[in-house]
């Protein structure tokens, strides 16, 4: 009872004050939603291939001091595309949308946030828009390159136990004989919703938040990923603008990614916070705000 009371609360405290949709260079709409005044705030949620939804109470947050925008990346929530193919699904498109939302928005700079895979892209956005980027943040970045496919994987399995490692291969064969009910996805987030998580009273949460995902859409991402050979890096040695990255010491991903980040970025500081997965605002709420707002207000 407490955990529907906790969601039903999170829904009503969650509401835009305003939304809409941004023209692409595509002929393509993102539709986004917008929380509080003051400066510009871009979230860029993670996934891939997972709408906005989840990071409405983030959003909510964060809009105490700033403007916050939060969107559903092409092809998810209400982004609809046609067709999902190699041909509408790239990052280069995907940071095309971002300028152009920026473009529809009217603002000249805004701060960005980019959680775990927001956080690749937010960094591929950087090497093409840095002059439009004021501060930073990546939250439990995936990183600014594809280091993290050499061990995401094992670390997820590491922080299961045999029990939910034999549950989420029962529910991922559900799934992939056709099964993709929500019952089916909902199985398979409850037993992959522990690795992400140092408290376990969020997995309910984040299990229902592991059913919006679309697979097909998720590949074709990490296969252009990997047709680009992602590596920021080499153009992120004259970025100069402040950046934030921050993650859990408990993270699926390693701290040595971060490190990856901070030695490419010039003006970077790292935050590793204790007893904390990947995802700061859930398990160390107090912390992880009280460096974002330093960062932003500094």
């Amino acid at each position: 009872m407490k955990k529907i009371l906790f969601l039903f609360l999170l829904s009503l405290v969650a509401q835009a004050q305003s939304g809409g949709f941004s023209p692409n260079t595509d002929g393509s709409k993102t539709h986004y939603r917008t929380y509080g005044s003051g400066q510009p705030l871009l979230i860029i949620n993670g996934g891939p291939g997972m709408n906005s939804n989840g990071f409405e109470a983030l959003a909510q947050k964060l809009s105490k001091h700033n403007l916050v925008i939060i969107y559903d990346q092409r092809g998810t929530g209400k982004s609809v595309l046609q067709k999902l193919d190699s041909k509408t699904v790239s990052m280069q498109l995907m940071a095309s949308d971002i300028e152009s939302l920026r473009k529809h928005l009217k603002l000249e700079k805004w701060h960005v946030l980019g959680h775990s895979f927001g956080g690749m892209l937010a960094s591929y956005y950087a090497t093409l828009y840095p002059e439009r980027i004021d501060k930073l943040i990546l939250s439990a970045s995936g990183g600014i390159d594809l280091g993290l496919t050499q061990y995401v994987g094992a670390a997820i399995q590491s922080k299961l136990t045999k029990t939910e490692r034999d549950s989420l291969a029962y529910w991922n064969a559900k799934i992939a004989k056709g099964d993709t009910t929500h019952q089916t996805r909902l199985g398979r987030g409850r037993n992959l919703a522990p690795a992400y998580l140092y408290d376990k009273k969020y997995v309910p949460i984040l299990a229902e938040r592991l059913t919006q995902g679309n697979a097909d859409l998720n590949q074709l991402i990490w296969d252009d990923l990997d047709r680009i050979h992602f590596d920021c890096a080499p153009k992120l040695k004259n970025y100069k603008k402040p950046v934030l990255i921050i993650q859990g010491k408990d993270d699926i991903i390693k701290a040595e990614t971060a490190e990856i980040a901070h030695r490419a970025f010039q003006n970077s500081e790292v935050v590793f916070l204790e007893h904390c997965g990947h995802y700061g605002w859930l398990d160390a709420e107090k912390e992880y705000f009280k460096a974002l707002h330093s960062f932003l207000q500094s």
